[in-house]
């Protein structure tokens, strides 16, 4: 008998249990940082050498941090379930967790590219600097879907969701957007699970069960919502 699938949209909320801060933490910024100065391409174009500093920040941060107990219990899921795993998160928490089917819609910092072609990419845990290049000559940057870019790997993501027997939200606010229209894709009667400390509007989501927790002891309270459905 095949395991259902089920697909799980997570956010900011299951890293920051991990230490790992968000840019929608308290006022707009990212640790004392303007997104629009750090994490756009006009801020690439005008201070590459401050934005390569605070994505190696970044990298140093996700290097220190540990998997918490939302992302070890989404891996756990992975006894019963088919489970896929699709993260705004750049870090690889869930990776170690042991998730082993992870989808990094946003991009991922340990990785990084040539700022000419995109399908250049390379593994990084030390820090880029102005100056390295990749094999086409041009600067590398992160390999990050920065605001205002396309998010190429949505069309991966869409016909996912769609196939989902079970759909999860956990810890992400709803409202970067294509993300958020995710949710539009889960079919309808299918169970949904929502796990949030605050409960996002959702007007997409019909028949949907709200665990308003923060996502380590929400996830838990998850697993055993989906032990009762599957009896």
């Amino acid at each position: 008998m095949s395991k259902q699938k089920i697909v799980v949209l997570t956010g900011a909320g299951v890293s920051a249990e991990s230490g790992l801060k968000t840019f929608r933490d308290s006022d707009g910024l990212w640790e004392g940082y303007d997104v629009t100065e750090v994490a756009t391409p006009r801020a690439w174009r005008k201070d590459p050498k401050l934005v390569l500093e605070f994505y190696n920040m970044r990298r140093r941060d996700v290097l220190k941090a540990e998997p918490n107990a939302a992302h070890l219990g989404l891996a756990a899921l992975e006894k019963d379930f088919d489970v896929h795993i699709i993260t705004q998160n750049i870090d690889d928490l869930h990776e170690r967790a042991g998730s082993t089917k992870v989808m990094h819609l946003h991009g991922e910092i340990f990785k990084m590219r040539s700022e000419r072609n995109e399908s250049l990419v390379y593994d990084i845990r030390e820090d880029i600097l102005l100056g390295h290049t990749a094999e086409d000559g041009a600067q590398l940057r992160p390999h990050i879907v920065w605001f205002e870019e396309p998010v190429p790997m949505i069309q991966q993501a869409v016909p996912l969701v769609h196939s989902a027997d079970i759909f999860v939200v956990v810890g992400t606010s709803l409202v970067v957007y294509p993300a958020a229209g995710l949710v539009d894709f889960a079919r309808r009667g299918i169970p949904k699970f929502i796990v949030d400390k605050k409960i996002p509007y959702t007007s997409g989501l019909n028949d949907i069960v709200a665990i308003e927790q923060p996502a380590s002891t929400g996830v838990s309270e998850l697993q055993k919502k989906l032990a009762e459905l599957v009896g």
